[in-house]
């Protein structure tokens, strides 16, 4: 590290100059990394900042000493845990939809919200994938940062400002508000190889696929199901939010649905994959004579509607990274409330060896999924 900041000193010279350090290593190595980067590497001329990438410890101890060493050579605003996929502008709109439109945020809360669901599934190969039947697994690395960021921005109090810091504060109070997840409303699923190229893997109990209910346990949200979906090798890349309302009381047209009352219910889609949109399921008339209704879709598609060039999501957060935006990376409180989430569904699923369910490759997943959907009077949508 004493090199590399004679080499960096070499080449900014007597100017002022800004360091970012990526750490784009182990988890196992990040200290050993870090520290004497703290001690013999920061320019004394400018900022210093640096970014972690994920997962953020494999335990919830492990990931509270990794941040007091962490904090005790970094200040916390130095720090920036990256997760690419909150760089997408899904997570983004998630603020700007519901802020910036009246004719939304009077909406957002248990008493027009029936419930909401988190979907993020992705096609995979066993040979690009192989790590999530490794040590560390989906939960740890997909739900313990990018689901529950994405819960925690879509449900958290309007913030002071836009300021990271005020936006952090609201999102933090959401992850410690989430009730204590029930292991009977959790599924855990495998990806199930016929290439016989990942044995090494199947042999561990790691799932790749979790589905779960949660409940934000606040005035707002008080009784709604939150019901999150992650898992790799199903059939479709998809990613999006998926906001059901409540029926209409006393809908006159209720008979037009038939005995399906579900079809009669307004949806907000915010999509990302398999191609981003913003999609609104409003109940009409078919054009013609008689009564008919149908649910149709009124719909953003950004192909469509802005003919530019979508920046990676790696591009997006390493500019918030330039500009000092942190409202997009895990702060240390935010880091522990979200393992105070998971950390008890993890013991327990080591405890009792919870097996998780062998699902095909290009399927839509585990059977039990749909079971605990419709436990909580959800439904989920045909996709994967």
């Amino acid at each position: 590290m004493a090199k590399l900041n004679s080499k960096m000193a070499q080449i900014e010279g007597t100017c002022a100059a800004n360091r970012i350090f990526y750490l784009a290593v182990p988890q196992e190595a990040l200290l050993d990394v870090a520290l004497p980067l703290s001690d013999s590497a920061q320019t004394k001329h400018g900022w210093n900042r640096i970014i972690i990438e994920k997962p953020f410890g494999f335990t919830s101890l492990s990931s509270q000493r990794v941040t007091q060493s962490l904090l005790s050579r970094f200040e916390e605003r130095q720090i920036y845990r990256i997760d690419h996929l909150l760089g997408k502008d899904l997570i983004e709109n998630l603020t700007v939809l519901r802020f910036s439109n009246l004719v939304f945020e009077p909406l957002w809360s248990r008493k027009y919200i029936r419930n909401v669901q988190v979907v993020f599934s992705e096609e995979t190969s066993a040979e690009t994938q192989g790590r999530y039947f490794g040590n560390y697994g989906i939960i740890r690395d997909i739900v313990h940062s990018h689901i529950l960021q994405t819960i925690a921005l879509f449900a958290m109090e309007p913030p002071v400002s836009l300021d990271g810091e005020d936006i952090r504060d609201e999102k933090v109070k959401v992850l410690k508000s989430i009730r204590k997840v029930d292991i009977e409303d959790v599924v855990l699923g495998q990806l199930k190889d016929t290439s016989g190229k990942v044995d090494r893997y199947t042999k561990s109990m790691t799932p790749t696929y979790f589905a779960a209910a949660m409940y934000i346990d606040n005035a707002r949200w008080d009784g709604v199901p939150f019901l999150i979906k992650t898992g790799m090798g199903l059939m479709e890349n998809r990613a999006e939010i998926r906001i059901q309302f409540h029926h209409v009381p006393g809908n006159i047209y209720r008979e037009r649905f038939g005995h399906d009352i579900d079809l009669d219910t307004n949806e907000l889609i915010l999509r990302d994959l398999p191609e981003e949109a913003i999609l609104l399921k409003v109940n009409n008339k078919v054009p013609g004579l008689g009564l008919q209704l149908d649910a149709s879709e009124l719909n953003l598609l950004y192909r469509d509607r802005y003919d530019v060039e979508v920046p990676d999501s790696y591009e997006h957060l390493l500019l918030d990274v330039l500009d000092g935006d942190s409202h997009l990376f895990m702060r240390s409180d935010e880091l522990a409330a979200a393992w105070s989430v998971l950390a008890p569904i993890l013991h327990e699923i080591d405890q009792k060896r919870v097996a998780p369910e062998l699902y095909e490759a290009g399927d839509k997943g585990p059977i039990n999924a749909y079971y605990l959907a419709a436990k909580h009077g959800v439904r989920w949508d045909d996709g994967c």
